[in-house]
């Protein structure tokens, strides 16, 4: 069965903020929907690369362009567009954004390329190496920014990145939302330097206290 990883409308959406299409060759280059829908089922099963059904071209292709497009901030611009328009259509809400982390065990053999620990986000946590992931969401489920760090690295100190980094440009003219109105988040962002950061921004903390903290104000459940 032919089973679609992409809709035709995602697609849509999808194709202009790609790099430019080869034109054919006596190779062509193999379809970018083609190419992408072979990532998106390595990711969702876990599967090899070299384990990639042939409906979705060279394991190869696949393999090279997504790291190719990393490394040139392919995503991070697409992610940035989609946001956009997302906000566009008043799709995106400003009023309450969740930050949340998950840490994800590395393989085995994941460690070892060019560059330190901190550039491939790989760390030792309890269970041997590890990525976190740090995610901020709007109170609708949509991404707002994504970060990734070592696994043993705490969710503190990405509260700042996260949130400086939601800008969304409106406009030629216009300015950047870069804050939510509120942010809400587990005990493990609960501390001084967390709520000074977004009392300054102008953010309220949707936070519950620790039980060695000093319970100032009511926290809205």
């Amino acid at each position: 069965m032919d089973r679609r990883e992409l809709t035709d409308t995602q697609c849509k959406r999808l194709r202009p903020l790609l790099p430019p299409q080869k034109p054919p060759t006596r190779r062509p280059a193999k379809e970018h929907r083609t190419v992408i829908e072979g990532m998106l089922r390595v990711l969702r099963t876990g599967t090899s690369w070299r384990d990639l059904p042939e409906r979705f071209g060279s394991w190869k292709t696949g393999s090279i362009r997504i790291y190719r497009w990393r490394w040139a901030g392919v995503w991070d611009q697409v992610l940035a567009e989609l946001r956009q328009q997302a906000d566009r259509y008043g799709k995106l809400h400003w009023t309450l954004h969740f930050v949340e982390s998950t840490t994800i065990r590395a393989h085995q053999h994941a460690a070892g390329a060019k560059g330190t620990p901190e550039s491939e986000a790989l760390g030792r946590s309890r269970g041997g190496l590890a990525t976190k992931i740090h995610a901020q969401a709007e109170r609708q489920g949509k991404p707002v920014v994504i970060e990734l760090t070592p696994g043993e690295r705490h969710e503190q100190p990405v509260v700042e990145r996260l949130t400086e980094r939601g800008a969304v440009k409106r406009g030629k003219r216009g300015g950047s939302r870069l804050r939510p109105q509120r942010v809400a988040g587990d005990k493990a962002y609960s501390s001084a330097k967390v709520r000074r950061y977004l009392c300054r921004r102008g953010i309220g903390a949707v936070i519950p206290r620790k039980s060695n903290e000093q319970r100032n104000g009511r926290f809205d459940r």
